[in-house]
């Protein structure tokens, strides 16, 4: 199992949010490649980047920050937030984002997805965002009636190969991962899972090491202190 630091972006700066509300901002930090930059030294492998402006507006706005990191640091990225098209995703690829997350346009626009999946491949992963078992688009504040089982079995047969599960409910609350809701997926596709939202502390890490999924993204936990990436790391590892 991997473990994936994460750093979401408001106006520029690093933030956490509660649950996915864009009221209950946190600044953690002043600089998202100093925090990057951190990550990368405790060993990470991957870092995991969202643009909270651009999921919840429809096109990248914090790009520049993001590049920025992509080409100052030797560990990939994967990005999500905003990005609703071919073009987005060409110029994310192309300026060193080696992961792109879809989330709102593979839910309303599927052929540009089709199009998308043929020709990055592996680069691409799908956000599985949801609350109480149906996904939610535009930066979590639309609901919609599409379950994320069904769903997830859907991108599968699209050719997708890895999705990143989160429950909106968890989502910066300390809670605990969902557990029950990650095993239900399990058993109806045959992908790599990554699991997101309310990882409170080691313990977590190792249930969700003991269910076998591929990996794991972690927030508040870490600007917490609840807990220690590095240590983390060494639970699992290294991998």
């Amino acid at each position: 199992m991997i473990i994936i630091p994460a750093i979401d972006i408001i106006e520029q700066k690093p933030v956490r949010l509660y649950q996915g509300n864009y009221e209950k901002k946190e600044i953690v930090g002043q600089s998202v490649l100093d925090i990057a930059r951190g990550f990368e030294r405790a060993g990470a492998k991957y870092i995991h980047l969202v643009d909270l402006d651009g999921a919840k507006d429809g096109r990248l706005i914090n790009k520049e920050i993001i590049i920025n990191v992509a080409k100052s640091i030797n560990i990939p990225i994967e990005v999500g937030g905003g990005i609703r098209s071919y073009d987005d995703v060409k110029y994310l690829v192309d300026n060193g984002v080696s992961r792109i997350i879809l989330g709102t346009m593979a839910i309303e626009n599927k052929d540009a997805l089709k199009e998308i999946i043929t020709d990055f491949k592996d680069k691409i992963a799908i956000g599985v965002d949801c609350r109480n078992g149906y996904l939610c688009t535009r930066g979590w504040i639309k609901k919609s009636n599409i379950n994320y089982i069904e769903f997830s079995r859907d991108m599968e047969s699209l050719g997708i190969k890895n999705i990143i599960v989160t429950d909106i409910s968890k989502d910066g609350t300390l809670m605990g991962s969902n557990i029950e809701m990650l095993k239900e997926l399990q058993k109806e596709v045959n992908i790599k899972i990554t699991a997101s939202g309310g990882v409170r502390d080691i313990h977590d890490i190792k249930k969700l090491k003991e269910i076998n999924i591929y990996g794991v993204i972690i927030g508040k936990a870490l600007y917490s202190g609840n807990i220690n990436l590095k240590k983390a790391i060494e639970v699992v590892g290294g991998a």
